[in-house]
């Protein structure tokens, strides 16, 4: 291939640069070193989007050099590998210092893709110990190595503001958790893994010096637009807390529960970070608890806005000493509940096909959850379902009616969503085109993910990458694969996530 194709299908491996942003803080903040080589790793799946974010050729997925690179067995050019410290809450909990106990920052290349300029940091999970690995063995394993890339990549394309996964490459080398597994590497990316945690170390360690010079390499690297603000780490902080709101809201409308939200996963982005015990929502209960680990329930469904809204107030204490004043901070945390009531009202209201806004809408919703709580009602499927109703066609209704134990509960609330329908004249083929366009059929269910472990587990990848392939159009019918939209077999119940998936 010569040089003219191969920028027309992206860089070979031995091309990517790599920049090294927050290598270039004082070395405080990190500790430099090498990744630890896997033998003979070999790869398990990529994504062909995410390598166009950075501008490699997804075709190198397969090369012995992408391996090694991405496995942390080769470095990439002008590569210098670090480990960061941070520090956070866990369950409510001050835990002190963390950091990174398996990930290890390479550096971060050009974002070539429309959607995402700026810069990508790509980061190694699972490649081996670190300063911070706190009597772990730095290592993850195939299981939650391909569930997070899954899961990353899922919701990218459901428009959900994550990290993306570029890669997992997995060895034979074992490692025991639970059970003795066998070790996976998967790659991250995002502008930045800078977390609440990363100012609350500081904070807590009194350091204000350091405290100001991370605020300043965030700024400087994610929000150059704040340095124009009167007040800029106060601006910085309604930022963060508008984001983080309206990623709330993004779980909510679509079911999906993070399992996991302590103030060191929680991204300064406003962005998904760290999948390990999450779940999307089936039969709907608001009070449902995605990670067995989680005993008090802290981070059950309806909690998670909560929880998000305590966790900026945490990143506001921790930044109490740049703004310099109690009431300036908590005026800059106050526009959370704002933020996120009108993102998830403005969601609902797409999710229900609905195209203006109505006193009693939120009677309609509220009375639409609870119904839907009282039957068990499977999340996605209601409301990809509730697309293909008509309005003056009530007998049409079954496939809708089917998922509920209580047909009369739903029976009346729909006399209630038609009346709203037909006071807005909402056409029966416009709206199920902008229903189906923001109600995915395809989520990433945990015993689809299962399934594609376990015949992973067995060196058969296909299932994993198909699964990516259907995840990548969850919005699409796809008829041919209708199997994986459908209600999940009884046997999936009994399946548990833990803080070690």
């Amino acid at each position: 291939m010569n040089a003219p194709e191969r920028a027309a299908h992206g860089l070979l491996i031995d091309e990517l640069r790599l920049d090294n942003g927050f290598a270039a803080m004082p070395a405080a903040y990190y500790t430099r070193l090498q990744p630890t080589p896997l033998s003979k790793p070999y790869l398990v799946c990529g994504s062909a989007e995410a390598a166009r974010l950075i501008g490699l050729d997804p075709a190198q997925f397969a090369e012995p050099a992408f391996i090694d690179a991405f496995t942390g067995n080769s470095l990439l050019p002008q590569s210098q590998p670090l480990a960061a410290v941070y520090s956070g809450h866990q369950f409510g909990v001050w835990a002190g210092q963390l950091g990174d106990g398996r990930a290890i920052l390479l550096g971060d290349a050009e974002a070539t893709g429309s959607a995402a300029p700026g810069r990508l940091e790509l980061q190694l999970k699972g490649a081996g110990m670190t300063p911070y690995s706190r009597m772990g063995d730095g290592r993850a394993v195939l299981r939650s190595s391909i569930r997070e890339f899954l899961c990353s990549e899922a919701m990218a394309a459901l428009g959900i503001p994550t990290s993306r996964a570029l890669c997992v490459t997995g060895s034979d080398a074992r490692v025991l958790r639970e059970t003795p597994e066998t070790a996976a590497v998967a790659t991250r990316m995002a502008p930045s893994f800078v977390r609440f945690g990363s100012f609350e170390h500081w904070f807590y360690h009194n350091r204000h010096d350091e405290l100001k010079a991370l605020a300043d390499h965030v700024l400087d690297r994610c929000y150059p637009e704040l340095r124009e603000a009167a007040q800029p780490y106060k601006a910085l902080l309604i930022e963060v807390t508008h984001r983080t709101a309206e990623l709330m809201a993004h779980w909510q409308a679509v079911g999906f529960m993070h399992g996991v939200m302590n103030t060191d996963n929680m991204s300064i982005l406003g962005i998904t970070l760290d999948y390990g015990p999450f779940g999307f929502m089936e039969a709907f209960n608001p009070g449902h608890i995605c990670n067995h680990t989680d005993q008090g329930g802290r981070y059950a469904y309806a909690m998670q806005p909560r929880i998000g809204q305590w966790n900026c107030f945490a990143l506001g204490q921790a930044m109490l000493p740049l703004i310099g004043d109690v009431e300036e901070t908590k005026a800059a945390l106050s526009g959370y509940q704002a933020a996120h009531d009108a993102k998830f009202d403005a969601l609902m209201h797409e999710k229900l096909g609905l195209q203006s806004m109505a006193d009693g809408d939120v009677a309609l919703i509220d009375r639409m959850f609870a119904i839907m709580a009282e039957s068990h009602v499977d999340f996605t499927l209601f409301f990809r379902r509730l697309g293909d109703l008509r309005i003056d066609e009530p007998a049409r209704d079954e496939p809708l009616r089917d998922l509920f134990i209580d047909r009369a509960a739903f029976d009346d609330w729909a006399v209630q969503y038609r009346a709203r329908l037909r006071q807005e004249s909402s056409n029966d083929v416009q709206r199920r085109l902008a229903m189906h366009a923001k109600n995915p059929k395809y989520v990433l269910r945990n015993y689809l993910a299962q399934v594609a472990i376990e015949r992973a587990q067995k060196k058969d990848f296909s299932e994993v990458q198909k699964l990516a392939g259907i995840l990548s159009r969850p919005f699409d019918e796809q008829p041919e694969h209708d199997a994986y939209a459908a209600l999940p077999p009884d046997w999936a119940s009994e399946l548990e996530v833990s803080c070690s998936s």
